[in-house]
C-alpha cells in the first residue's frame, strides 16, 4: 500500500484500539494486509442511493453505503474522485461506509445512512464521528447545470458551488458535509481531507484526470 490517511477525528477511539478508520492514497490492489488481516465487504457500487445493512452473511449485495454494528469486519469502498465517507458512532458501537458520487449524493445517500443507523442502530446523530476523504473538488470538477441542479435539489443551499467562466463546478466533499449537518451530525465532529484527487495524480488515481479507466483508492472502516 503506496499511502495511508487515519481521519484525524477518530484519533480518540483509534486510542482506545476500537475502531480501524482510514483511506488508502494511490493503491492498485487496495491491500490492506499491512495494516490489519479483517476480511473486508466491498459492497457492488453503482451509484445508487441505497444503504445496506451487514449482518453475517458477507455476500456481495448492489448498495453504495453500508453499515454493520459487526466487529471484526471492514466495510470498504472504492473510489476515484467520488467522495468516501466513514462513519463511527462510538455510544452504540456501529460503523458506516458511504460511496458519494454526484449521483449519490443527488439521492441523499449521506442522508440516508444516517438515517438508517439511526433507525437500526439507534445512534444519535449527535454522537457520530463523520471523516470525509480525498476526492476530486471546486475548480477540477465542472458539470453539467442538469448535474448541479440535481445536487442542489438534495442539499439545499450552501458554499459547495460556484460558476466559473459562466460553467458549473462543484464540491461535492462541501455538499456531503452540507447533507451531514442537515441531518444533526455535529460540526465539530465531521473531519474533510482537503486534498483534490484530480490536483494530485502521484498520490489518488482520478478518472477525470486519466479521461477513462483507471485504478482505484479505498476508504475502509471496522470495530474491533
Amino acid at each position: 500500500m503506496s499511502r495511508v490517511i487515519y481521519p484525524e477525528i477518530f484519533s480518540k477511539a483509534l486510542s482506545r484500539n476500537e475502531v480501524i478508520a482510514f483511506f488508502t492514497g494511490r493503491d492498485p490492489g487496495i491491500d490492506v494486509s499491512g495494516i490489519t488481516d479483517m476480511p473486508v465487504y466491498f459492497p457492488i457500487q453503482e451509484h445508487t442511493g441505497k444503504v445496506f445493512t451487514l449482518g453475517e452473511d458477507l455476500t456481495p449485495v448492489v448498495a453504495d453505503a453500508v453499515v454493520t454494528d459487526r466487529k471484526n469486519v471492514l466495510l470498504g469502498l472504492k473510489v476515484a474522485d467520488c467522495v468516501p465517507v466513514l462513519l463511527y458512532d462510538p455510544v452504540r458501537r456501529a460503523v458506516g461506509a458511504v460511496h458519494a458520487g454526484w449521483r449519490g449524493t443527488a439521492q441523499g445517500i449521506l442522508k440516508n445512512t444516517v438515517q438508517k443507523m439511526t433507525g437500526v442502530f439507534g445512534s444519535d446523530p449527535g454522537d457520530i464521528l463523520l471523516a470525509i476523504g480525498p476526492a476530486i473538488r471546486w475548480r477540477c470538477y465542472e458539470v453539467d447545470r442538469d448535474v448541479l441542479d440535481a445536487v442542489v435539489s438534495a442539499t439545499g443551499e450552501g458554499d459547495y458551488r460556484e460558476d466559473k467562466d459562466g460553467k458549473a463546478v462543484l464540491d461535492l466533499q462541501s455538499a456531503n458535509k452540507y447533507q451531514a449537518l442537515s441531518v444533526k451530525i455535529q460540526g465539530r465532529n465531521i473531519s474533510v481531507a482537503e486534498e483534490c484527487t484530480y490536483c494530485y495524480p502521484e498520490r489518488f488515481f482520478s478518472y477525470r484526470y486519466s479521461k477513462g479507466p483507471t485504478g482505484r483508492q479505498g476508504g475502509f472502516i471496522g470495530m474491533v
